[in-house]
């Protein structure tokens, strides 16, 4: 068994091999809903992640700073994998998380530009 160690000091113990996920949802159904990613003894982890050993959890949503740079990191990755898809040829240079967003900065083939009409109506 391992010792969790939550912001509030409580201690919970679980198997070794716990995720941040798993506490989650020993604490609450709608906390787990909620979670993006969680940081273990400050390294920012996925949700999945096992922990193996006596640690400080931190469970980030997107009420926290952390879960939305989070949540905006990872957005960027699906917008690359988008626009390669797309694209066929694109150059993707930086897509970093930024203060309230996110954006990817890319070189399109030759000739090519994003227009309204490559956005389909729902």
């Amino acid at each position: 068994m391992i010792t969790i160690t939550l912001p509030d000091g409580a201690q919970k113990k679980y198997e070794s091999g716990v995720t941040p996920m798993d506490v989650a949802m020993s604490i609450s159904e709608g906390l787990a809903r909620n979670v993006i990613s969680a940081s273990v003894n400050g390294t920012k982890v996925e949700t999945a992640t096992p922990i193996t050993e006596d640690s400080k959890l931190v469970l980030y949503t997107w009420n926290d700073k952390a879960g939305k740079e989070t949540f905006w990191h990872s957005s960027a990755h699906v917008l690359a994998q988008a626009l390669e898809h797309l694209y066929p040829g694109v150059k993707l240079t930086i897509g970093p998380a930024i203060e309230n967003g996110f954006y990817y900065d890319v070189d399109l083939p030759e000739g090519k530009v994003i227009t309204d009409g490559d956005f389909k109506e729902n």
